[in-house]
């Protein structure tokens, strides 16, 4: 049995008070597979594998029933706002 969106959602704003949050389940509904876009100030200074190992503290307990999580992108607010830009500037 897997976890809810609404769940994992919670768990990460509660622990990390993400700036932007995308979480996708990829699981077709069941709540065992998600894909997840996070920007923290939690972050700062910190690398990615801290940054991934942060993310999985906070849900650690969720973790227990999902079988599959992929962070595919954990950024510090300054680092999504320099990234939010250069996209803007490609499209010009």
């Amino acid at each position: 049995m897997g976890v809810s969106r609404e769940v994992v959602v919670a768990a990460l704003s509660s622990k990390l008070k993400p700036t932007y949050l995308n979480v996708v389940d990829t699981s077709g509904g069941c709540g065992a597979s998600y894909l997840l876009e996070i920007v923290s100030p939690s972050f700062e200074g910190k690398r990615l594998l801290e940054r991934h190992r942060l993310v999985n503290a906070a849900l650690a307990e969720e973790m227990k029933q999902i079988h599959a999580f992929s962070v595919k992108k954990a950024l510090t607010p300054q680092q999504w706002q320099e990234e939010c830009n250069n996209i803007a500037t490609s499209k010009k």
